[in-house]
This record gives C-alpha cells, structure tokens and sequence, in this order.
C-alpha cells in the first residue's frame, strides 16, 4: 500500500501506466538550436506541450453555488506540468483572497502640520510598521519640484519592515512555483501603485487638494495594478471611503492568481479580464485567448499583466539599448534622472524587463527619494555603489550620485513620437545637474559590437508612423533574443552537471550534482556558444567572465540547483517507488529492508511538505 501511495504521488500509477507527473520528476530533454532560438527553461524541467486555443472552465472551488461565492469567473488552460488537475484552493477566510492580490490599500494625503500622512488604511486589519508607514508617505507623492498636476501614475518598491505570514502563505508559495521568474512574489520587498491627484482648491490652505491612493502588493503586475486605479482612483476621490470598501469587497471574491488561469474580475461595476502568465509559456506570446460570446460582459482586456512600453522608456537614449541591456545584465549601479516618477518607475521597470525572462536579482528602485530609509546606504562614497537600480527626480541626486558609475538622463517622454538624435556616450565629469542634456553618462566600454540593424528598423518605423505597439514588439523581440543568445549556453552546461539517471539507487542516497567549473564552461563557448545563435561580434568570453560574478548569475545558479536537487530528490522517490520489497526482502537483511521503508517514508513526508495542497 505504501509503495502504491508512493507510485501516485511521484506520477506513476501502479499498474505501469504513466499519469500526469509532479513537474519535478519529468526528465531532463537537451535543447534545440535548430531556427529561432526557444528559452531553455525545458533543458532541464521539460515543459508542457504548447498551449492550445480552447479553454475550459473549472469546476467550483467548492460545493456551493458560484454565484454564491464569487461573480468573477475564472477559466484554466490546458494544464503545465502540473497535470490536468489544478490546485485545490485551502478553505479560506474573510481577506484570504483579497490579500492573495494586495497587502493592504493605503490613501496618503499632506496636512499642513504633518506634512504627508496615511489617512486610512484598507482593510483596517492590515499591518504595517511605521517604518513602512513613513517610506509609503515619502514615496507615494512625486517631488515638489517634479510640478505634476492633475492626475500621475507611477510605482515604487520598498523593503518589508518586518515577516508576516498570511493564512494562505503557503499555499501562495506552491502555486507561485509555476510563475516566470519575473512575476514571483517579492519576498523581502513590496510594491507600491500610485494613483496621485493634485488640482487647484482655493477652499483649502495649501491652495491645492494632493492625495494619492496606492495599492501595496507583492506582485509585480505593474500594467494590471495600474489599470486598475484607473478604475477605482477616480471613484474614490468623488465618493471616499465607501466606495473603497466596495472595491475591497470585490477584491474578496475574487480568485486566487494561479498561473495559466484566465480570469474575469469585477471591480466596481467593470470587469477585467487578464491572464496570468506561466514559466511554461512560449517567450514573447500572449496566450490570452479572447472569445465574443465569454467577453460580452467584459470591460478591458489586458493583453499583458507586466509588461511596460519598452519603446516609449528607451526613446530618450535610444541609441543605446544595447549597452543599456549589459549593464543591467550585469549589475551594474544604474541611476535614472527622470522629470517626474512615472517617467522615473517606468524607465527602471523596463531596465529591469529588458533581460527578460532571466529574473533581475539585484534590487532596484523604480522612484527613490532623499527620504528614503536606503538614502545613506546607496548614496555614501565611503564603498563602491552597490548593485541597484535608482530611479530618481529630485536634482540634489546629480550632485549626490555624481561618483555613480552610469547615469542616464531621461527627458520628456511625451515627444516619442520624434526620433532622437545620434547621441554619444558623455563623459560623467559633463554630468552637473539634472538640467543636463538627455543621455547616457559612463565611462563604460560594452563587451558587444554595437546591433545597426536594430536601431535601423526602428528609426524606420518612427519615419513611416509605425504604431507603438509594433515598435515595442520589436525591441521586445530583440531584448528576448538576445537574452536567450547569451543564456542558452549556461543552461546547456548547467544541464550537464546532472547526474545520471543510472546512477540513481533507491539503496543509496541521491546523487550530488555535479560542481560549476568556470573554465570547463568557458571551453564549451569555441563551439556551442552564442554564435550559433546570435549574429553579433564581440567579446563574448569577457561578458560571460564578468556576469559569472555579477548578483545576477548568482541568483541564476541558485534558482536552477534548487530545480535539479528537487527533480534528483523526486527521481530517487520514483526510484524507491518502483522497487518490488518482497523481492528485497529475500535478498537483503531485515535491517536494509526496514531502513529502504523509512527512506520511503521520509520521502513521502518531504513531498507533502512541499506540496501540501496536490
């Protein structure tokens, strides 16, 4: 019986035929390199056929009624690797699936006296320290001399105060495990999505009403979050606090964000229909599938949850994205002088995108202010900058991060539709104020031949009005391309260093992986590295010796020896599963056939652990 609870969990059934695998015991696949290049993600964790165009619906979360429950709706995708059954939703409570979306909702105003202040904090219960309060108050309104008036959207990034547990964390965690690496909840950091609103008011004192309300979460859904304020802001401003308590209640009902559901989210009398995407998805599509009859009650459809206009961000230093991306590949200190904080936040998002689906894992700050708890340690000239992305507004920046070393100054991005002009890298010494000319400021030589060909195309659209979006296409496809030209070869030698499967023994403990040898990587570039690939000239061998030390790489590795040391451990429970103990027992001692029961034992009691909810 044991052996056969074993076989289900590990994905085998016991009468021999294969069923549906838990993602880490599927086997390792190498690449392919034959035409456009496809992330390697599946050279080591094979994934899931391509996703098809017809959808399902699910069955309820539980025996009452839907409509009883919730009246969004939610539709799931032919199933990853997890198999065609989804994860059970635990049995939740009031807020669980609200704080599945955000921490808490926070309205932050400017009194005279006090100068910025939480006003309310929604729902009443949700904590934060006051440390967090005083970085939400600074944060959530742009800077005096930014001059935003009417109504401005931007997001920040914090540090959490302090680790809190919610009644669903570990349930977020094992469904977050499917999510790219991109779209991960933030574990030490929250986000912060601002809606501000300042106006002309001679009833009050200042002379102008200044409010902001900003959703905290730890998804990094910037497109979805921003969308939605747009929705509830401008409600909220009108109506106040009821209208807030409405929308949270709305937030409540609906479900969880698994990834590869399609949802359909009511808000305040408007729905939204997004999907959330999955590590498994092709790069570089969107597998939202629209359908006339399901989306007659739909108000918006976001084609995308995350993604920024990358065009729109790079315009200003246009000429120089391919450096840019380098940079940030490497984790390099980057500040952004940005006018105000959308360009700010948006600029640094899309520098942090832009290596996408590899996963920035140095932190960064998409509007940083001189208020912040972090001031003095990333602006001290005592060490080097650290590893991190600053988005600034205020011009005492330029004087105090003039000793970083790479500055980019981001003008008014309201004229992209111009095309800029040949621009050359400046000198950092030209560097005075924030009044400076739009550009890149560095000392910095990239590792790559400069791409005419991209900048090409794209001055091409700009001339005959290609729309926007096929611009951002563009430079999104290029940044993939690259990205995925620059990582398929570590993937492929990290893919080597698993054991193999012979070399599995239920009589034995797993197998250790084996270690990542720079120079034994190195040797694999002459005739696997990214020429196959890429078309671009280089040092190639430099930019990989330098990323092997950067945050990034680090990140990387972790990640990826994290996924095989599972599958190893899930593929030595396939293997214990399989053995026949009867026929065990009469070969070896009492003593072997007892401890290769505990080993099944313990192995069973690790998976559920892991998984408590498959």
């Amino acid at each position: 019986m044991l052996a056969a609870a074993a076989l289900r969990v590990a994905g085998v059934s016991p009468a021999g035929e294969t069923v549906h695998k838990h993602p880490l015991t599927q086997r390792l696949n190498p690449p392919s390199l034959s035409g456009t290049p496809e992330w390697p993600a599946a050279m080591a964790l094979q994934g899931p056929e391509e996703l098809g165009e017809q959808v399902e619906e699910p069955e309820d979360l539980d025996d009452q009624d839907a409509s009883s429950i919730s009246p969004a709706e939610e539709i799931t995708l032919p199933p990853g690797p997890g198999g065609d059954e989804e994860p059970e939703e635990p049995l939740l409570l009031p807020w669980d699936r609200f704080s599945a979306w955000l921490h808490c909702i926070c309205v932050v105003g400017f009194d005279l006296e006090l100068g910025q202040a939480v006003e309310v904090i929604y729902p009443h219960h949700s904590k934060l320290s006051e440390k967090e309060k005083t970085s939400i108050c600074y944060l959530s309104f742009p800077d005096s001399n930014s001059g935003c008036l009417g109504d401005t959207q931007f997001c920040f990034r914090f540090r959490q105060g302090s680790n809190r547990k919610s009644s669903l964390g570990c349930f977020l965690e094992t469904t977050d495990r499917d999510a790219p690496p991109c779209l991960k909840r933030e574990q030490g950091h929250y986000y912060g999505y601002v809606y501000f609103r300042q106006v002309r008011d001679k009833s009050l004192k200042r002379g102008y009403f200044q409010k902001s309300l900003v959703l905290i979460s730890k998804l990094p859904y910037v497109t979805f979050f921003h969308s939605l304020l747009k929705i509830m802001a401008p409600e909220y401003f009108e109506k106040q606090e009821p209208c807030l308590e409405a929308a949270c209640n709305d937030m409540d009902r609906w479900p969880t964000p698994l990834p590869g559901r399609i949802l359909t989210l009511p808000i305040m009398g408007v729905v939204i229909k997004v999907r959330i995407p999955t590590s498994y998805d092709k790069p570089g599509t969107s597998q939202l599938v629209q359908s006339a009859q399901t989306d007659s009650l739909v108000s918006i459809v976001l084609p995308t949850i995350h993604e920024v206009d990358l065009f729109r961000c790079f315009h200003p230093v246009f000429f120089h994205i391919q450096m840019l991306w380098e940079l940030v590949l490497l984790g390099e200190a980057l500040v952004v002088m940005a006018p105000s904080p959308a360009e700010s936040s948006d600029t640094v998002l899309a520098l942090v995108s832009c290596i996408s689906p590899l996963r920035y894992c140095s932190d960064f700050r998409p509007y940083f202010t001189i208020h912040d708890s972090e001031f003095r340690e990333y602006t001290t000239r005592t060490q080097a900058p650290p590893s991190v992305i600053l988005g600034v507004t205020n011009p005492f920046f330029a004087k105090t991060l003039q000793h970083w070393p790479h500055i980019i100054r981001i003008g008014d991005m309201k004229q992209a539709g111009e095309m800029m002009k040949q621009m050359k890298v400046k000198k950092l010494k030209n560097l005075k104020t924030l009044d400076s000319k739009p550009g890149v400021y560095t000392a910095y030589k990239p590792y790559l031949n400069k791409d005419e060909e991209i900048i090409k195309q794209l001055q091409k659209g700009v001339q005959q009005k290609r729309p926007s979006a096929a611009q951002n296409a563009i430079l999104r496809r290029y940044f993939l391309e690259l990205t995925q030209s620059f990582i398929i070869p570590l993937e492929r030698y990290v893919a080597s260093l698993m054991p193999l499967q012979k070399s599995i023994s239920p009589w034995k403990s797993p197998p250790q992986l084996r270690a990542f040898i720079q120079q034994d990587f190195m040797k694999t570039l002459e005739k696997a590295g990214p020429q196959l690939t890429s078309r671009l000239k280089g040092d190639w061998i430099g930019l990989y010796r330098h990323f092997l030390k950067s945050p990034n790489f680090d990140g990387w590795f972790r990640s990826r020896r994290k996924e095989m040391t599972q599958k190893l451990e899930a593929l030595h429970l396939e293997a214990l599963c399989e053995e026949d103990l009867q026929q065990r027992i009469q070969k070896h001692t009492e003593v072997e056939a007892v401890d290769l029961v505990l080993k099944l034992k313990d192995k069973l009691v690790s998976l559920k652990s892991q998984t408590p909810f498959l």
